[in-house]
């Protein structure tokens, strides 16, 4: 099987690349990355040695994609994954919607040439942010949860957030980019006769990941945190109750692996993944992990709002157990150890990883 992955030195990217190659190293995959991100550059090596072929392209240009030879799937991993992107002045809102929505339309004109299957690593900051920050929240053991006393909003449930909870904008840029990537994947999907799945993805973690706090706060605080970075609790309480689920990438890849296997009309187009309750955390409970393995450290508290943020987000991926019989296999403990362990191994990531 051939199969083409975008993205593929950012950390999602690699992480299944490699892990299709440890399961068939038979496997022959294409990578697509413009190395953009700081830390890129540290993924190409451990791919090339593994038979990848590394392609530099960006997918923003059509013409970077002509001479991609016939693959039999694409999955789609390349992504401007911040909510501030667009906003912030690090970017432009149009490099976002090029970046988010334009790239994959143009992977979707390769899979239509090439009659490929087409699999969408998408988000959970699809959900609508409205939505999201009008859930009743209550503190509980320095964590925010949800108010169950009175009635919860379509959608969602003790499990989390489901498929079916609003995404009604606004999202962010970012979200609804990813969005309409969504929409469009699935619509040239039906239209032309190729198979298309679409994971929206919680929070994923793991060692190696790049330390921005926007693209992935468990290895940015941790990192942060050892290395006695300023850190501040933004929003709502000022006290990090915010809370997320998240799982490691070498949790997704029995799903992809099946949804690889081929089309099946009867199964759900559109499923999440995530961590779910069990692998949920609040800011304030990650700095206590990391003051329990690294020493006291201050964390600043300001209170003013930043734009998208929510207070609760956890997803709710039973219908992913229903269509994929998947669950997260890798406890939140295991997963912070690793981040852990790589930033001692690592006292230069955020450097490396975040331009800092």
């Amino acid at each position: 099987m051939k199969i083409l992955v975008s993205g593929i030195c950012g950390f999602v990217g690699s992480s299944v690349a490699h892990g299709l190659l440890d399961h068939d190293s038979a496997a022959e995959i294409i990578g697509l990355d413009n190395l953009s991100r700081a830390g890129s550059h540290v993924n190409i090596e451990p791919l090339r040695s593994r038979g990848v072929k590394l392609i530099h392209a960006d997918l923003r240009l059509p013409s970077d994609l002509d001479s991609i030879p016939a693959v039999d799937w694409i999955i789609d991993a390349a992504a401007n994954p911040s909510v501030l992107a667009g906003i912030d002045g690090s970017t432009s809102s149009r490099q976002l919607i090029e970046h988010n929505l334009y790239g994959t339309v143009n992977l979707l004109e390769l899979a239509k040439r090439h009659r490929a299957g087409f699999i969408l690593l998408s988000t959970s900051r699809v959900y609508s942010v409205g939505s999201l920050t009008a859930i009743p929240v209550v503190v509980k053991e320095g964590r925010f949860e949800p108010d169950d006393k009175g009635p919860l909003p379509e959608g969602m449930s003790v499990h989390g957030i489901a498929e079916n909870f609003s995404t009604t904008p606004p999202l962010s840029l970012y979200g609804s980019s990813k969005l309409a990537s969504e929409c469009i994947a699935l619509e040239y999907g039906e239209t032309f006769e190729f198979p298309v799945w679409v994971n929206r993805c919680g929070v994923l973690a793991g060692a190696g990941q790049f330390g921005r706090a926007d693209q992935g706060i468990f290895s940015f605080w941790i990192n942060a945190y050892l290395r006695r970075v300023p850190l501040r609790y933004i929003g709502f309480d000022g006290a990090g109750h915010q809370t997320r689920d998240c799982f490691h990438p070498s949790d997704l890849l029995p799903a992809l692996r099946k949804q690889l296997g081929g089309a099946d009309a009867d199964k759900s187009r559109i499923v999440n993944f995530g961590g779910g309750k069990e692998n949920s955390m609040s800011l304030a409970q990650l700095s206590k992990w990391c003051a329990e393995r690294f020493g006291p450290h201050e964390v600043a508290s300001d209170a003013e709002p930043r734009p998208f943020d929510v207070p609760w987000l956890v997803l709710d991926s039973r219908l992913a157990e229903r269509t994929w019989n998947w669950r997260p296999a890798i406890p939140l403990e295991a997963i912070l150890q690793e981040i852990a362990e790589h930033a001692e191994a690592n006292p230069r990531w955020l450097e490396t990883s975040a331009a800092l």
